[in-house]
């Protein structure tokens, strides 16, 4: 059976022919060693031009496509297609790879380059977006992601002049990137006029900001910055593909064949012309370009590269050759000499080398060529071409013999018979024609049996038969040379076949996999010699077979490197080469063949590296002969660990079910049992289906895991103490090497490690996010700062975690097998091994990937199932133990030896510093010396060797061995059957802890006068544990069946159990002998009970559903209850003895008289009144609480009640342990929750005082036992998790300003839509009417008047150029807290509005802007940290929001953190270092985010609350604690690795006290956090437990608190209404006990607090209405710093007809009046409504105010005395205008109407008339210079004009066009048809404004958007400038006389922004 094991000789890459020039740019480069790297199909190659050698990487698994040399030149970057493609970066020099980046990019890797110092990568994916990614690739870590065009990039570089800068081009676009925190920005390259918008094929950056870049036309263009300042036209005739940069200049090549070179300021020093050259042909193309000092590397779009020296250009070197672009199939050799020759579709036929490894003839024929074979002569040389021709050539000349052509379709195959006479050609019609070679090839036979094309002929030796195969997969013979078919299969059967190429026939069908039929095999070889068979496929692999191989499924050895089909593969003449061609890589491959005898020398082709296994022994298929597994290790494999809920749906489903809950809950539920449980002991270990999970600590503790828990115990004092973080089953435990610290991995959907001080049981870090299903190995490095971690998914993932940080380091697939252990290498950090099912492997980190070789077995054995392996005393040993019971040494990664060590399997292994100890399966541990020479010791487990002392009891003898560990003077032993022993070194062994073995254990009962209980499991074991401080096994008894439920008897003498099998037993309670049994029933018994008492009858239930009753002294059954529908589950007496409560599986809850059985039904009312012995029943009113929100998910299965009746103890399917106070009536009752057990408790049982609970564990097979703590006397320490499915339902208080911040829903500016309802078509899509007397271009007509009358007329008309922001009146106090703070000791402060960051000085008024953000910012907060100086934090809003980090004084941005908060960011806070950054989200979840934000790097995110979260604060002394609150939430946090950890606030310790809604917080020493609520209560929180209220702090909700942070005193603020003794600020000292009350004097009826902040004697002050106000600490004196509108929109805006002064009108019912040059409000008056719009009059003397009710008021400003007022109108007046004669006032309302008064007649205004037909509401209104017309422009994007007074309509086009208007301010009109843009679908232009000058114009839109445009601007989308700054809606804007200023006013932002006009210089 030779073909059960691959054959023992090998194949070695030795050269490639070929060059990947076809669809690859940028990708050939010299090496600082002076070699040249490329690459072809999938391998990378070095290629040495002095010694003519080449090396290969052979990392990748699919065509590389992409390549980058780092800067120093010896490192190499390779990208890859694929649908999961990666990039390797590699030496050059070793070829050995460096680091692997992945799981980023899909499709492909279009793109690399490394940055000026090598240390980051950028790469461009092939997916839809073209996603640029940057790397730090040394640790294999994407720092920055970002889509990068919408059509394909061509070209990426880093700008190597300036820092963090790229530049990428491609499909008609360039892009300039910079990079900022984890933010990459892309601004669009400006083609202006000096260009064509063109695609862009390749770039390289320059000084000064330059960037030279190649376009498709061969001109080049040069860009400034963004922007395009020139091209170089006709570089090159047609596109420039490569541009390359050196320390002389620029190299470029074109698709014109010309390479030129530039000088550095990129002027012309030559072109060299390679078609010119003697090499050149016609159609020679450029794809790649390198410049070294006098040497340039050219590669073609052809496969070839050329090396020119620069002294004789005109002579290029070919160094490289290759097939040209279209299928490679034809490929033959030479019969006598080293030569091969390939023909392709490029039609030329190609005579190789193979020793001089160089191309030595070339022919072009007329067609593409598919097959070729030479003559045994090696004479002749036949071609097959696509056509159906065949043509043969002369092989010394290439001259041509003959050329035939008899048939239509392509012919495949041809070859000469071996003597010579014959040719037989194969077509794809299916035929097979015989020529005569001596009659000049005439046709003397042909074959016709196939049905399908030919695939591979075979000549016979003595050439009498020919043997075909067919595309139908058919195998046929036929008789030469006339072509009858062979159809006997004895006259084949002694045919010789002088070749073998058929891949159909006996010989070779063990090629083919044992279950496939597919046809994916494209060539075969056969060398009878070697006995090898060589196969090529579809998938690129080259495999070796021994031959003949007659078995489906046959081993074999394989070679990657071709990416995708081979289409030919031969043996060489003699054998020693393989020559494999690949169809679409068009390469030709060479391999040495190395047989048997030489590979002892040849150890140094030890595997090849690779992500993908080269050269693996392994087959597809089944291995045939494997040893059968041993029954233990098989059990194991069966164990998926897969549940049906894990823990981390609960939320999820919780929040499903709420809808349910909503109306059950209207009953007011009880509150949770005062008293608590605590876990005291656990009775177990998990020893089997885990290994080497059982260690000392340094004290001499000893930690395992059983359960969800992980134990520390105390051997001396046989105590425990437990790590309780996890919550579902652990997997794996490892201890770390220098501290006593624990790393244990469990079960979970994302399952997560946690490493775990055992001192203290706090977590240190709990990583997660990269496994599947569990964590089954952990394993620390030798200095114990790495963990490796594996994976239960189906690809065995391993991680390499730096567990502090909790990053994961590097991730690979381990193994499709399960992986049972990882050890790292404790030499060397960077190794690692791992062993599993026919599974060793050797790993190394490279950058974010792991690179495995498989272990080496060589003839020293098979791949065996190792079960255990530990490294040596040096790097390179390492030892496994294996399933059989051997130990494998391996050296590197081959094995030396073998040496049998256990009968069965070598179960768990540690080394010694001078020896190993090893556990099997056979239940012996054995000491060995250091290097497996001699065992010097074996200790046997068993009863007889049990130390006198020793507590508990052996099960059996040598129960097999899962772990050791030493240490102490001991070996510590654990057991698969949940035994841990400690084995003394002189033998005797001693018994610490035991639990069940494997199987469910559900049966459970406590003794009624004594501390015992008694347990019976499936393991077929009855045992009786002590519950008092000895905790151990009193007694234990085998059973002949597996039970499930036990009873003590009321005297505690008699046990009775319930079997599997339908008997059950009773049983002596000391000695656990028999008493008597019965066997009644055929299923399983699942409850039994004696009757309370005497004890004189025995119920017993079944699954049958039947309950049996026994009397106990006859032994005889008295009755049988009857009636149950489904299986029974509990049963319970009453306390007479006579009534039997029943639970069953249909949740049936039944009732039966004793002894008789007989049925009863009793109300529920009745059911509690009745007194019950015991309470065990799940079902009924009293206990209608307990089951869950998510009962349909989650059974509960089991209850116990205490002996006092108080509290009702609950098991239930996923491992919660609960409190609950009996009774529980009512849904959803309230609780408190204890995690311990991983999935099912299958038993409660409270011992007989009540003063203990023990908890059975269903599949974890653990006895848990819990001290139950009274309310009286329990220790205030924080107990587990207190909490109820629903959160409560009292609302946590409600107030307005809380509501309106809680609900409202933040317009993202982008998606704005319009804030007035127009209606209509917009301006720019009406239909233009024709104008009636369009007048000819040149007329003797009077010139046209001027449009606007211009003020300030003169000579000196300057247009504008610019807007820059001078001044912002507003702050965001409405919805925002916390948000003013001082910088520079007080001198400024910091605040925001709108999207600015806004800095203060508070003496000169003067301010500076942080203008970065594109949308409102939400949140800001200052760095304390002196090291961090002035730096401020903001968050905004947006779909996809950032954090800006930026210097307060020079407003640089210091980084930019692209977040996942999906609508906003709402809070934001920094550590206490001030390296750390804590932002909240206000997306559905609440997300809370840690980042480091110097490096823009993620750190943790979780899932904070599932309502709004107001603030999150780090603690000002943490990095690591931070404390979150919101709606009816407060959570305290700690940040453990990459974990977030959450505590919920816990306010059972007061009476009373109920989770209000927190507002703010504020932290004292001794961590104490104050809360603030929204009730006006403060909360004092020490640790997360409520301890104190300070009532009524404020009269309204606390929003605003405040930690100094050098006295710490606190300050608070509210909301109350102002009074003698109260205030709205107050400062607290450091305990909030005693204060001092600061009044604010805004006269204002309530003070609304939203920000505070304590400086040097000064408190700042935010308010909710937009004032920001000083308080004196000492002297409590206010002073207002900033004001602002409360409420907005802003929508009336005026400015001074001469001053800089300008009034605006808001909702709020305010008009003000500011002063521009004093930075200040000079005044305001309350109107008591909503102002809608202001006006001055002409003189600057009187103002009117048109009003939302429909009033408008005329004011005197001398004396802001009303002069006049009148209400004509019901509904708002939308603006108000005086006539530029002061006669008229106008007054448009949007009753769609416009009413003039006369202001001669004085003050009665009495309307004078009225403008008619106006269609729809107006918005603005201008009167003509001469106060004749109106202009109205109105809802329905019309514009009319009227005439004055009249309001008669004036419909004459050229009268209108003639008219000259005093203003402009309206948005309709051709004049302004330009200012709509083509993006506004739904958004709007909601003003304009005219410069007095009358050439500018700017207007201001719902983007929030102000822009600056040319007037008139008749054209559509005309030119333009754009500011930003506002919110969405910019409502009104105007000029100030002189047009020094521009005032815009904001509608979401109650915001006025005075921008400084800068002119045009003369």
């Amino acid at each position: 059976m030779a073909a059960r094991s691959a054959p023992s000789c090998h194949l070695r890459l030795e050269w490639v022919y070929g060059y990947r020039g076809h669809q690859c740019r940028n990708n050939l480069y010299y090496t600082a060693a002076k070699e040249i790297v490329y690459f072809v199909a999938g391998v990378g190659v070095v290629y040495s031009p002095r010694e003519h050698r080449q090396k290969f990487y052979r990392g990748h698994s699919d065509d590389i496509i992409s390549l980058a040399l780092h800067p120093e030149r010896v490192l190499v970057a390779t990208g890859q297609v694929g649908k999961e493609p990666y990039i390797c970066i590699w030496d050059s020099y070793t070829v050995q790879t460096i680091s692997v980046l992945k799981d980023v990019h899909t499709h492909g890797i279009a793109c690399l380059a490394f940055d000026l110092d090598g240390q980051r990568l950028v790469s461009v994916g092939l997916d839809s977006k073209n996603a640029v990614c940057v790397w730090d690739w040394k640790r294999g870590k994407m720092l920055s992601m970002a889509p990068g065009h919408t059509d394909r990039i061509f070209d990426i570089s880093w700008d190597l002049y300036q820092p963090n800068k790229l530049v990428s081009c491609g499909v008609k676009h360039i892009k300039f990137w910079s990079l900022c925190g984890n933010a990459l920005t892309p601004k669009r390259g400006v083609f202006g006029k000096t260009g064509d918008l063109q695609t862009i094929l390749c770039l390289a950056c320059a000084r000064d900001e330059l960037t030279y870049s190649g376009a498709l036309n061969g001109d080049i263009y040069v860009w400034k910055g963004i922007n395009l300042i020139r091209t170089i036209q006709g570089a090159h005739a047609a596109g420039i593909f490569s541009m390359n940069a050196c320390e002389e200049g620029f190299a470029t090549g074109g698709r014109d064949g010309c390479i030129r070179l530039w000088d550095l300021t990129f002027k012309p020093i030559t072109v060299i012309d390679l078609r010119e050259t003697d090499q050149g042909y016609k159609g020679l193309s450029v794809r790649s370009v390198c410049w070294r000092g006098d040497h340039i590397l050219v590669g073609t779009q052809d496969s070839e590269i050329f090396e020119i020296v620069v002294q004789e250009r005109n002579k290029p070197f070919l160094i490289m050759q290759g097939h040209c672009e279209g299928e490679l199939w034809a490929l033959a050799v030479h019969p006598t000499k080293p030569l091969a020759v390939t023909g392709s579709d490029d039609r030329s036929v190609r005579i190789w080398s193979l020793v001089d490894h160089a191309l030595i003839a070339r022919c072009n024929m007329e067609e593409p060529i598919r097959c070729a074979a030479v003559n045994a002569d090696g004479i002749h040389l036949a071609l097959g071409m696509k056509d159906g021709s065949f043509t043969v050539l002369r092989v010394r000349d290439m001259t041509e013999v003959v050329h035939i052509k008899d048939r239509k379709e392509a012919i495949h195959e041809l070859k000469y018979s071996p003597d010579g006479t014959y040719l037989a050609v194969g077509c794809n019609d299916s035929s097979v024609d015989i020529y005569g070679v001596a009659q000049r090839y005439k046709k003397v036979g042909e074959c016709l049996g196939s049905l399908s094309f030919i695939t591979h002929l075979d000549w016979s030796s003595d050439s009498r038969y020919l043997q075909t195969n067919d595309g139908n997969g058919k195998r046929l013979f036929y008789r030469m040379p006339g072509g009858k078919e062979v159809t006997s299969t004895e006259e084949i059967k002694g045919v010789h076949w002088a070749s073998w190429t058929c891949v159909s026939g006996l010989e070779v069908n063990g090629i083919w996999p044992k279950y496939s039929d597919i046809n994916d095999i494209n060539s075969v070889d056969g060398n009878y010699i070697g006995q090898v068979l060589v196969t090529a496929d579809d998938y690129g692999i080259i495999k070796l077979f021994r031959y003949p191989c007659l078995r489906k499924g046959a081993k074999f050895r394989k070679y990657i490197g071709h990416s995708a089909h081979i289409t030919n593969v031969r043996w060489s003449h003699d054998y020693q080469w393989v020559i494999s061609i690949g169809g679409a890589d068009h390469s030709v491959f060479q391999w040495k063949f190395i047989p048997e005898r030489k590979l002892k020398d040849a150890l140094h082709i030890a595997p090849q590296e690779s992500l993908a296994d080269s050269n693996s022994d392994e087959s597809d298929s089944d291995l045939s002969d494997v040893p059968e597994l041993d029954s233990e290790i098989e059990q194991e494999t069966q164990l998926t660990y897969r549940r049906q809920v894990y823990k981390e749906d609960l939320p999820q489903l919780k929040e499903q079910c709420k809808e349910k809950q909503k109306s059950a809950t209207s009953k007011r539920r009880e509150r949770a049992p005062g008293n608590t449980i605590r876990l005291h002991f656990v009775h177990g270990y998990r020893g089997y289906d885990c290994r080497s999970n059982l260690f000392y600590t340094q004290i001499g503790e000893i930690v395992y895991h059983v359960a969800a828990v992980g134990v520390i115990y105390n051997r001396q004092q046989n105590t425990q103490r437990f790590y309780l973080g996890h919550d579902d089953d652990i997997l794996c435990l490892t201890i770390h090497p220098l501290k006593d610290y624990v790393a244990t991995g469990q079960v979970g959907r994302d399952p997560s490690i946690h490493i775990w001080d055992t001192e203290t049981i706090k977590p240190l870090s709990i990583l997660k996010g990269h496994h599947q299903f569990g964590v089954s190995a952990v394993d620390f490095s030798a200095d114990g700062k790495r963990l490796v971690s594996v994976g239960i998914d189906d690809s065995h993932t391993i991680v390499l975690w730096d567990w502090k940080k909790g990053e994961k380091l590097s991730i690979a697939r381990g193994s499709k097998d399960k992986i049972f252990v990882v050890k790292m290498n404790p030499y060397v950090p960077d190794k690692l091994i791992t062993a599993g099912i026919k599974h060793m492997k050797f790993w190394r980190k490279a950058g974010g990937g792991l690179i495995g070789r498989k272990g080496y077995v060589g003839t020293l054995g098979k791949n065996d199932t190792m079960m255990c392996a530990v490294y040596g005393w040096t790097e390179e040993m390492a030892f496994s133990g294996t399933s059989t019971g051997d130990v494998c040494i391996w050296r590197d990664i081959f094995l030396v030896k073998t040496v049998k060590a256990h009968d069965g399997p070598v179960f768990s292994m540690h080394a010694l510093e001078k020896g190993f100890v090893t556990g099997g399966k056979d239940g012996i541990v054995a000491l060995w010396d250091d290097s497996f020479e001699r065992c010097l010791k074996t200790y046997a487990i068993k009863r007889a060797a049990l130390a006198p002392g020793s507590k508990g009891l052996l099960l059996e003898d040598n129960p097999s061995i899962r772990a050791i560990s030493l240490g102490h003077g001991h070996i510590l032993v654990g057991t698969k059957n949940g035994e841990i022993l400690e084995v003394d070194k002189s033998g005797p062994i001693t018994l610490l802890v035991q639990g069940h073995m494997e199987g469910e254990v559900w049966g459970l009962a406590t003794h009624p006068y004594l501390p015992i209980c008694a347990t019976v499991s499936d393991d077929k074991t009855l045992r009786i544990w002590d519950l008092s401080p000895s905790h151990c096994m009193l007694a234990v008894r085998k059973l002949k069946k597996g039970g499930r439920c036990c009873c003590f008897s009321p005297d505690g003498k008699a046990l009775a159990v319930g079997l599997n099998d339908g008997s059950f037993l009773m049983a002596n309670a000391d000695t656990l002998e028999d008493l008597v049994s019965f066997h009644h029933r055929k299923d399983m018994i699942s409850d039994i009970r004696f009757s309370p008492g005497s004890g004189k009858y025995l119920a017993v239930a079944s699954h049958d559903s039947f309950i049996d009753i026994y009397n106990v002294m006859s032994s005889k059954r008295v009755g049988i209850c009857k009636g149950a529908t489904s299986y029974i589950t509990h049963i319970d007496w009453d306390i007479r003895g006579k009534l039997l409560q029943v639970n069953t599986g249909a949740k049936e809850q039944l009732f039966f008289e004793a002894p008789r059985g007989k049925k009863q039904t009793i109300p529920s009312m009745e059911v509690e009144k009745i007194a019950w012995a015991s309470w065990t029943s799940v079902l009924g009113l009293c206990c209608e609480g307990i089951w869950p929100v998510i009962g349909e998910v989650t059974d509960v299965t089991a209850s116990c009640l205490t002996n006092d009746k108080m509290v009702l103890a609950t098991g239930d399917d996923l491992g919660f342990v609960k409190l609950f106070r009996y009774p529980t009536k009512g849904k959803f009752g309230k609780f408190k929750r204890y995690v311990a057990h991983s999935t099912h408790v299958t038993n409660v049982r409270w011992t007989y005082d009540d003063s203990m609970l023990v908890t059975l564990g269903g599949t974890d097979m653990s006895l848990m036992v819990w001290t139950n703590e009274m309310e009286a006397y329990r220790e205030k320490r924080p107990c587990d998790s207190e909490e109820s499915d629903i959160d409560s339902e009292e609302d946590g208080g409600y107030d307005s300003d809380v509501t309106r911040e809680n609900e409202i829903s933040y317009a993202i500016r982008a998606l704005s839509t319009n804030i007035r309802p127009m209606f209509g078509i917009k301006p720019h899509l009406q239909q233009k009417e024709p104008s009636v007397d369009e007048r000819p271009p040149v007329s003797r007509a009077p010139p046209q008047p001027e449009k606007l009358q211009t003020n300030n007329v003169g000579k000196k008309k300057r247009p504008i150029e610019d807007l820059v922001l001078e001044l912002v009146f507003g702050y965001r106090g409405r919805d925002c807290r916390n948000n003013v703070h001082y910088l520079n000791d007080g001198d400024d402060i910091i605040y925001h509005t709108a999207s600015i960051g806004i800095l203060h000085n508070v003496a000169t008024g003067s301010q500076s802007f942080y203008q970065e953000h594109n949308d409102d910012i939400l949140c800001l907060t200052v760095n304390q940290h002196p090291k961090f100086i002035n730096i401020v934090a903001t968050g905004q809003v947006a779909t996809a929001p950032s954090i800006h980090i930026w210097d307060a004084m020079n407003k640089q941005t210091l980084s930019i953190l692209r977040c996942y908060h999906s609508k906003g960011v709402c809070s934001v806070s920094f550590s206490a270092t001030g390296k750390l950054l804590l932002s909240v989200g206000l997306d559905p979840e609440h997300t809370i985010t840690i980042w480091r934000w110097q490096e823009g790097a993620k750190i943790a995110s979780r899932a904070g609350h599932n309502q709004r979260i107001f603030v999150a604060e780090f603690r000002p002394d943490s990095d690591t604690q931070f404390v979150s609150v919101g709606v009816k939430h407060v959570k305290f946090w700690t940040l453990a690795g990459r974990a977030l950890l959450s505590k919920k606030g816990l306010l059972s310790t007061l009476e009373d006290a109920r989770m209000q809604t927190m507002l703010a917080i504020a932290f004292g020493a001794n961590n104490l956090t104050f809360t603030g609520t929204i009730s006006g209560d403060v909360c004092v929180w020490k640790d997360h437990i409520l301890c104190r209220i300070v009532a009524r702090a404020h009269n309204g909700p606390v929003f605003a608190m405040y930690t100094t942070l050098r006295d710490g005193l606190i300050v608070t603020g509210g909301k109350e209404r102002p009074s003698k003794e109260g205030g709205a600020v107050k400062l607290w000292d450091q305990e909030l006990r005693r204060c001092r009350a600061f009044r604010l004097e805004t006269g204002q009826a309530t003070d609304c607090v939203r920000s505070v902040c304590r400086g040097k004697g000064k408190i700042l002050v935010g308010t909710r209405n937009a004032e920001i106000i000083e308080v004196g600490e000492k002297n409590a004196a206010c002073n207002i710093l900033v004001n602002g509108h409360v409420d907005g929109p802003i929508w009336g805006l005026a400015t001074h007809p001469s001053r800089d002064f300008f009034l605006s009108a808001a909702e709020d019912g305010t008009v003000r009046l500011w002063d521009i040059a004093d930075k200040k409000m000079l005044n305001k008056v309350n109107l008591g409504h909503a102002a809608r719009t202001v006006c001055y009059s002409p003189e600057g003397d009187m103002v009117a105010i048109g009003m939302k009710n429909g009033e408008f008021i005329i004011l005197l400003v001398s004396s802001l005395k009303i002069w006049g007022k009148k209400r004509d109108r019901r509904c708002p007046i939308h603006d108000i205008r005086f006539s530029p004669d002061s006669r008229y006032l106008a007054v448009g309302s949007s009753e769609n109407s416009v009413d003039f008064y006369d202001l001669t007649l004085g003050p009665t205004l009495n309307r004078i008339s009225y403008c008619k037909d106006i269609p729809s509401f107006v918005i603005q209104m201008d009167f003509s210079a001469d106060s004749r017309y109106l202009q109205v422009s109105s809802g329905c994007y019309k514009r009319h004009v009227y005439e004055v007074p009249s309001g008669k309509h004036l419909m004459d086009h050229a009268a209108i066009d003639r008219i000259t208007w005093a203003t402009w301010t309206s948005i309709l009109g051709d004049e302004v048809l330009g200012i709509w843009s083509r993006h506004a679908e739904k958004a709007d232009v909601n003003c304009a404004c005219v410069s007095h000058s009358g050439i500018s114009l700017v207007t201001g839109d719902d983007f929030g958007m102000v822009k600056l445009f040319d007037f008139p601007c008749p054209e559509k989308f005309a030119k333009h400038k754009r500011f930003l700054g506002h919110s969405p809606h910019v409502t009104n804007i105007r000029f100030t006389s002189g047009d020094r200023h521009v005032v815009s006013a904001g509608g979401d932002d109650c915001s006025l922004f005075v921008w400084k006009c800068v002119h045009m210089p003369h």
